[in-house]
Formats: C-alpha cells, sequence, structure tokens
C-alpha cells in the first residue's frame, strides 16, 4: 500500500526514498513499477515509491517536481537515501545499490543503453541519482526555474561542485540502465552532447531551490505501488 515495502525477516539497514516525476506516462509507470519493485525487494531495502505528478497544460518542470517530492517524503520518515528516478529507466544489474553514497551525491545510472553504455559527456548526471538529505539541502535542492525539458541536470552537477561535494558514479558494469522507447525520441540527435546553459548557476544556486519553494498541494493518495502526490 501505497508503495511502501520494509523486508518482513529483517531489519533493513536503509531506507530509501524513490522520487519519479511524472506527468501522463501511464505506459512507463506500469513498466517502471513492474520491474523496480522485485528489484529494491531483492536488496532487502525499505522504501517508499513516490511519484509527483504535475496538473494543468504548461510546461513540464521535473526538477521542481523532485523538490516537492523530496519535500513531501520528508515528513513521512527520516530517510537515508533520496534516489531521483526517471521514469522511463529500468536497472539491469541488481547489485547497483539503491543506497546513497556517505560522503557525496551518487550517480546511479552511469551506463545507458541509449549512449552505448557510457557517458554522453564527462558532467552527465541524469536520470537516476542517489543524494542524503544532508546533500540535497547543502546544494539548495534542484532548481526550480526549468520549464521544459533538459539543462537541470547539469544546473545540479554544477551546484554539486559550488556546494564543495563531489560526484561519485556507480562502476559502468553496474551502473547499467534500459532506456524505454527511446528508438521514439526523433529530437535526439548524435554525437551526444551538453546542452547549452540558460542560467547563470554560479550566481543562481543559492537563491534558487529548496529555500524559494512554492507550489499548491492539490493531493496525496496511497494507491497499491505508490504515493502520488499531486501538485499545481
Amino acid at each position: 500500500s501505497g508503495g511502501h515495502y520494509r523486508p518482513p525477516h529483517c531489519f533493513a539497514r536503509y531506507k530509501s526514498a524513490i522520487l519519479v516525476a511524472y506527468r501522463n506516462q501511464e505506459k512507463h509507470l506500469r513498466h517502471l513499477l513492474y520491474y523496480i519493485h522485485p528489484f529494491l525487494q531483492r536488496q532487502q531495502l525499505s522504501y517508499t515509491v513516490y511519484l509527483i505528478q504535475q496538473v494543468g497544460s504548461g510546461s513540464f518542470n521535473r526538477a521542481k517536481l523532485l523538490n516537492v517530492g523530496v519535500r513531501e517524503a520528508m515528513k513521512d520518515e527520516e530517510w537515508d537515501c533520496l534516489v531521483l528516478h526517471d521514469i522511463d529507466l529500468v536497472p539491469e544489474n541488481d547489485y547497483n545499490l539503491y543506497i546513497c553514497d556517505e560522503y557525496y551525491p551518487k550517480h546511479l545510472a552511469s551506463a545507458m543503453d541509449k549512449f552505448q553504455y557510457t557517458l554522453p559527456y564527462k558532467s552527465f548526471f541524469g536520470g537516476v541519482s542517489a543524494l542524503t538529505p544532508e546533500h540535497y539541502m547543502k546544494m539548495n535542492g534542484f532548481p526550480n526555474t526549468y520549464w521544459g525539458d533538459g539543462g537541470e541536470n547539469d544546473d545540479i552537477a554544477t551546484r554539486i561542485h559550488l556546494a564543495g561535494m563531489k560526484i561519485v558514479r556507480t562502476s559502468p558494469h553496474l551502473g547499467r540502465y534500459r532506456v524505454m522507447d527511446y528508438k521514439e525520441e526523433t529530437e535526439l540527435q548524435e554525437p551526444w552532447s551538453r546542452p547549452p546553459s540558460r542560467h547563470n548557476t554560479r550566481k543562481t544556486w543559492k537563491a534558487d531551490g529548496m529555500n524559494t519553494l512554492q507550489f499548491r498541494l492539490l493531493s496525496r493518495t496511497k494507491h497499491p505501488l505508490y504515493t502520488k502526490i499531486t501538485v499545481d
């Protein structure tokens, strides 16, 4: 119920919140839920899957939705780890543990099939990442001002460095992911390159993030396999 699980026969060493930004991706949602629950249960984690849904027809704001997810998830539990998960990614290796690094933000999706199982560029931080609540607050969360897709992951990579941290990565043979339907995405062109930044992160990161987050919570409902948080 509500996408929450804890191992019945042992005490889980880690508690992880799985946060998924969502809008009208029913097919991908069903696919992710089908794979992610057995995957996490084999790791004997205590966890909850949160779906943060944006209403309306405006541009999608993944980064702000994840900020909302962190704010709401922290009301439920003292989570050890916040796992920020794209809805169209499925992990391929059970040993890719959904737990945080003690010292630094961790990039879990270090090898996606879309990028021939290599990083598209050195600072890439997209797909799936794991941060402790302390990491998240230290870098002031994600920017709230990225409307439309793309770019926010690089802002976050920059924030991590500006906050005095660095990115650690799951080794590529473990951090393998399959991207659902990526061949249908005609707008993606090779070679893969870092999108141009529209924001001056160095100047804005302290003034745009968790400390300026504003939203209207419309509903919070428990479904059989996830907790849905609907916001405007």
